[in-house]
């Protein structure tokens, strides 16, 4: 499981890229490129990573889902997500 201090501090990358979204578009499309460094680096989506909704886990990531792998397979195990069997053949 992901330390909270790190679940927390992409909690707070998202809130900075969603209140600096429509400023950064507008220097962007201005060219204001001296403008642009004055923002905060954190308000920039490419510093957001995808985490594990219930571990925080950062790798093994599934998008259409938001868990990773592990909790993936346990879930779909016991059957908590609707729609997902276990293959076998």
């Amino acid at each position: 499981m992901a330390k909270e201090s790190m679940k927390a501090r992409e909690v707070k990358r998202a809130k900075m890229v969603a209140k600096y979204a429509a400023k950064r578009e507008k220097l962007k499309a201005e060219g204001d490129y001296e403008a642009l460094q004055e923002i905060p680096k954190n308000a920039s989506p490419v510093r957001l990573h995808n985490r594990c909704s219930l571990t925080g886990r950062p790798k093994g990531y599934i998008r259409q889902f938001g868990i990773s792998r592990i909790q993936f397979r346990e879930m779909a195990s016991k059957g908590l997500i609707p729609g997902v069997k276990k293959a076998s053949w």
